[in-house]
């Protein structure tokens, strides 16, 4: 399963890309997110993972590329599904920025994920939408 989402940010690029690896700005945009352990590499570097904590879950980060602030590349991987994350900024403008995230789900475990992703697959992507609108609200306040 693969989707695109896009929104537009009335800031510039390299403010937004800042924002994007500020552990404050997943805090205030993904609800129940707690903060991120690294665990390997050099942080925010190619090859480096991290634990994302959240209450109810834990995410395993790889970074496969960051080109900040144009473009960061990432796997996500949950004991129920994998899926990779490719953002990319691009400058409107010098006070706007468009940022796409291009999501691909590329492993779903387990009946209950996979019948919701059958069923429901417009889900994960209004899910994506929420956190890019909650990140824009982020950018945007500061």
């Amino acid at each position: 399963m693969k989707f695109i989402c896009d929104i537009h940010i009335l800031k510039p690029i390299e403010e937004v890309a800042t924002h994007f690896v500020d552990p404050r700005a997943l805090e205030y945009a993904q609800e129940g997110f707690v903060k991120i352990e690294p665990l390997s590499g050099t942080k925010g570097q190619a090859g480096s993972k991290s634990k994302l904590i959240y209450k109810k879950f834990d995410l395993l980060e790889t970074i496969i590329e960051n080109n900040l602030p144009h473009s960061f590349y990432a796997r996500y991987e949950h004991k129920n599904m994998s899926n990779t994350m490719l953002c990319n900024f691009v400058a409107i403008n010098d006070c706007e920025t468009r940022l796409t995230s291009e999501i691909e789900y590329t492993e779903l475990k387990g009946f209950v994920v996979k019948l919701i992703a059958k069923l429901f697959p417009s889900l994960f992507k209004k899910q994506v939408d929420k956190w890019l609108e909650r990140f824009k609200d982020f950018c945007e306040q500061r």
